[in-house]
């Protein structure tokens, strides 16, 4: 069964700790972006999540990360986790990012 509790890197150096996954699935941890197009300097920030608890390894989950240490953005992540033949395990994940805007009028470029 696909675990989440642990440390993980993704493709452009960013790294999550989740630190425990409790029986009904839910989580927290540290997401450490090693992307950002603030000039603030980047720092570990707080997620929270949920995750499926299937038995056949494969299971889907998502979290949301505040950047309230250094950004005013808020990212939700969903995904589902995939064990390889070789033992491993891979997120798969697509991600939203919800910038703050000035007004109602500029929410059209507030989420990538």
């Amino acid at each position: 069964q696909c675990n989440l509790t642990g440390l993980w890197e993704n493709d452009l150096g960013s790294k999550m700790e989740v630190f425990e996954v409790d029986s009904e699935g839910n989580f927290s941890g540290e997401y450490h972006t090693a992307v950002s197009s603030t000039t603030t300097p980047i720092q570990p920030s707080p997620l929270v999540g949920t995750q499926h608890l299937d038995k056949d390894g494969q299971c889907t989950f998502g979290f949301t990360v505040n950047w309230k240490k250094f950004s005013d953005s808020t990212a939700v992540f969903v995904g589902q986790c995939f064990s390889k033949d070789s033992g491993d395990e891979v997120l798969q994940t697509s991600w939203l990012l919800r910038e703050k805007v000035d007004s109602q009028h500029n929410d059209w470029k507030a989420t990538r």
